[in-house]
């Protein structure tokens, strides 16, 4: 089986968030007898760690991975799980993200004849979701058996304009506010007797929308303060609201903190009679540009493709950061990214092969 025959089978699996539909079956199939498999399911999601040691060395590395797909959609032009080749390109759900990495990385471990370690496999079929119950959940378990890698390459597509042009060395984290501004309703004839929420915080707002938390470093762009949603009232025009609530959203870096996010907050509120609250649902991490598998990734990159790549942090959240919470120095790399979760969405053969080309090479110097 060709990689771009793997390709084509995984493609085939409806695999949409948190149902593998029996590709973690095949999967175990195809790597065979030589490789171990450790299986941690709950909640409706499917974990699978594959992994094989060849040797004692301490030296572990993970490619890690998804299987699971986003519902394709209304207004293809093909079938969206029929994975066919048309002039050198396959049109079909989960091709960018991330079926391609899951192929290339299978096939090139699968044959992979020597390696100073450990390579390994995670899987998951619940990174489109919550991934409440998905990679975590692995890692943790990794952890409990003293079985955490040293190294990890998520194969998320992360090249922008010509394949082989971006790695991505680390990713923001995603930190989420709630504000809700007290105020007294009233006819709005008589504004002397409301207390009007709107009017209290239409001065505040442009403190907050937009405001940069940070600067930024050569690996994050600025910490940006969005706001995402602002509703008061009753949809009437002669009553002024008993309160306005806003939400918003900031893509941090490791230099803002939901307790800095906080204290900005509350400072601007002051005065105010306000309810607020935070949540976080991933945190940033960047793996040190000098680690060996940033440098090694480069190399492979260079001597495969022909291409110098850059670092980069830009879009938002992948499995990337669980590894990164867990200490392990990560990073990802994967085809071009411009049409992820989107009708239509399409990757060439020519990408395919090229990205197993690069994973083989890194596994052989690594």
């Amino acid at each position: 089986m060709t990689v771009i025959e793997l390709f084509q089978k995984l493609l085939r699996f409806k695999s949409i968030t948190p149902n593998d539909d029996g590709a973690f079956d095949f999967i175990e199939e195809y790597l065979g007898d030589t490789w171990s498999c450790i299986k941690v399911d709950m909640e409706g999601v499917k974990n699978r760690f594959y992994y094989k040691k060849f040797n004692d060395k301490k030296q572990h590395l993970c490619f890690a991975g998804h299987i699971d797909v986003v519902p394709p959609g209304e207004g293809w032009d093909v079938d969206p799980f029929a994975a066919d080749i048309i002039d050198g390109v396959i049109t079909a759900r989960g091709t960018q993200d991330m079926k391609s990495g899951d192929a290339a990385f299978l096939y090139a471990c699968k044959h992979a004849v020597d390696f100073d370690g450990t390579l390994s496999i995670l899987m998951t079929s619940d990174e489109e979701g919550e991934g409440t119950y998905g990679t975590i959940k692995m890692l943790e378990h990794l952890k409990e058996i003293n079985f955490i890698p040293n190294y990890a390459v998520v194969a998320e597509p992360t090249c922008e304009e010509v394949f082989g042009d971006a790695i991505k060395v680390g990713r923001r984290g995603s930190i989420n506010g709630y504000i809700t501004i007290k105020g007294k309703q009233g006819h709005a004839a008589y504004p002397e007797k409301c207390i009007n929420p709107v009017h209290n915080f239409a001065e505040i707002l442009p403190k907050l929308a937009g405001h940069n938390l940070d600067d930024g470093d050569e690996y994050f762009a600025p910490s940006k303060m969005v706001i995402t949603d602002i509703r008061g009232g009753m949809q009437v025009t002669n009553v002024t609201p008993n309160e306005l609530k806003l939400m918003f959203n900031v893509r941090n870096s490791t230099n803002t903190t939901r307790e800095s996010v906080e204290e900005f907050i509350h400072k601007n509120l002051e005065g105010l009679e306000y309810d607020f609250r935070t949540t976080q649902g991933s945190f940033p991490f960047v793996t040190n540009k000098e680690s060996k598998v940033v440098k090694a990734m480069e190399n492979s990159i260079k001597e495969v493709l022909g291409v110098t790549t850059k670092h980069s942090t830009h879009g938002g959240t992948s499995d990337a950061r669980y590894f990164g919470a867990f200490g392990i120095e990560a990073i990802e790399f994967g085809v071009i990214n411009d049409t992820i979760h989107s009708v239509g969405e399409r990757t060439t053969v020519k990408e395919v092969e090229g990205l197993t080309a690069v994973y083989e090479d890194l596994i052989k110097n690594f």
